[in-house]
């Protein structure tokens, strides 16, 4: 498998050939899988074969236009599952506002700087793939019987307007009041964290990005601070620039912004990008509801809370189908805790479930957020890592083992902590590029892979991460 392609699928859409060879240069330069159409209509057909992860278009088409394209996707019921970028000669305030209120994630103007409009294309897919795993889940739930309607989300939000000065944030304020409903709150950058830390989270934060360079790396910090905290992570985070400095947005945007306005603080523009933030938060919000209501008691393990096999068996099967229709790469883990049996021997089995109970603590600590944790056997757990190639899969597999073996367990019944490891049989999905996208490989298949990594594990001294395949399994 080429493990370097793994960063997603990008459609290219312009009328003219060199246009879009000079971008695909670009862009498969940087690992990116890329198909091209000339016109819309071919456009919108090759999205429904392809699957494209986001869309860039130049701004006008042989039958249409960005906007059109943009309603389109929306009548179709596409406009959230694949974001579009356009791509403009030039563009007015007023036609910037037109083609965002269409529904465009981003409008970027020639000449185009190659290092922000990489950033910017890495910051849609992140996008792009949050919300479609949260469907997945979504899909999931309703494929088990089990979704309910999500509740509606009460506009206006809350949003914090964050800055070094108070003065031209209040002024920022009364300029977006009418254009957008919400509660504002100042707050100097210097006191940001600790006030986004008192009481429920804002449901937005609108950065105003410094020009002196010691409040520029104050502004980093921060917004490294907030996506690094549960607390503060999915908070919808905007940065205005108040001059252009394409290295510090692609900064901002790798940095975990949701947004960034490179051309400075414009009320209606702010506005209208600020409701596709919020829209897309409560799409994922409501959807994390649905699972969460619709799963809990019948899909989750009492005891651990993880997700349960009846659970996790669907899951898997849909993401091989998605990772194998967009090409993206996914992995797999089979954990199991070595000598299990002893600590139920020696201590009791309410100090077996005690491990059990601590190891899912730890398991969800060393995940991320959007890696997909079971128990599937009595000591026996599955994670399921979307959007995933070998490096990162390794990374996460050692820092599970790590987070096991790294700290000993206090349990009922034992004079001091035990000391518990856990040894994991990685699998990676197999090479899409090299595989029939319509006969994906089979669930059973997959975990037959990973069952014999682990294994693999077992027979080399356990608490180890193993790629091995041999024939069979010994006892734990």
């Amino acid at each position: 498998m080429e493990v370097s392609k793994v960063q997603g699928k990008i459609l290219i859409i312009d009328g003219i050939s060199t246009n879009r060879i000079v971008l695909k240069v670009k862009l498969t330069a940087a690992f990116y899988d890329v198909v091209q159409a000339g016109t819309m209509a071919e456009a919108i057909e090759l999205i429904h074969t392809e699957k494209p992860d986001i869309v860039v278009t130049a701004l006008d088409l042989p039958d249409g236009s960005a906007a059109q394209l943009c309603a389109a996707l929306r009548s179709s019921g596409l406009s959230e599952a694949v974001p579009v970028l356009v791509i403009a000669c030039s563009a007015e305030k007023d036609q910037r506002l037109q083609i965002l209120r269409a529904g465009a994630f981003d409008v970027m103007s020639k000449p185009i700087n190659e290092t922000l409009l990489l950033g910017r294309v890495r910051n849609m897919i992140r996008a792009h793939n949050k919300l479609a795993e949260w469907q997945m889940r979504e899909d999931t739930s309703c494929a088990l019987g089990l979704a309910e309607a999500p509740s509606d989300f009460v506009v206006p939000g809350n949003v914090f307007m964050v800055g070094p000065d108070a003065a031209p944030l209040q002024g920022w304020t009364r300029q977006l009041l009418p254009q957008l409903r919400a509660h504002y709150t100042v707050t100097l950058l210097r006191d940001a964290m600790a006030r986004l830390h008192t009481g429920a989270p804002p449901d937005a934060v609108i950065l105003a990005l410094p020009e002196v360079g010691d409040e520029i790396e104050e502004s980093f910090r921060l917004i490294s601070a907030m996506r690094a905290s549960a607390h503060s992570r999915d908070i919808a985070l905007m940065i205005v620039q108040s001059s252009t400095d394409p290295l510090r947005a692609t900064s901002a945007l790798d940095m975990g912004a949701d947004d960034v306005m490179t051309k400075g603080f414009e009320p209606e523009e702010l506005a209208q990008r600020m409701k596709l933030l919020l829209s897309r938060k409560r799409r994922v919000a409501q959807m994390l509801q649905s699972v969460r209501t619709g799963l809990r008691e019948v899909v989750n393990d009492p005891l651990t809370g993880l997700y349960n096999r009846r659970y996790a068996m669907p899951y898997l099967t849909r993401l091989i189908e998605r990772s194998a229709g967009n090409r993206t790469p996914f992995a797999v883990i089979i954990a199991d805790l070595d000598h299990f049996k002893q600590i139920n021997d020696q201590y009791g089995h309410i100090s077996g479930d005690a491990v059990l109970v601590e190891t899912a603590k730890r398991l969800r600590l060393a995940v991320r957020g959007t890696d997909v944790v079971a128990r599937i056997g009595g000591e026996e757990f599955m994670i399921a890592m979307p959007a995933t190639d070998l490096t990162a899969a390794r990374n996460i597999a050692s820092r599970i083992c790590k987070a096991i073996s790294g700290r000993p367990f206090a349990i009922p019944g034992a004079a001091k902590p035990v000391s518990v490891t856990i040894s994991l049989g990685l699998a990676l999905g197999k090479d899409t590029a090299l595989t029939d996208a319509h006969a994906p490989e089979k669930v059973d298949a997959l975990l037959d892979r990973a069952d014999k990594a682990l294994y693999g594990a077992k027979v080399q001294g356990r608490n180890r991460v193993s790629l091995s395949r041999p024939e069979s399994r010994p006892a734990a």
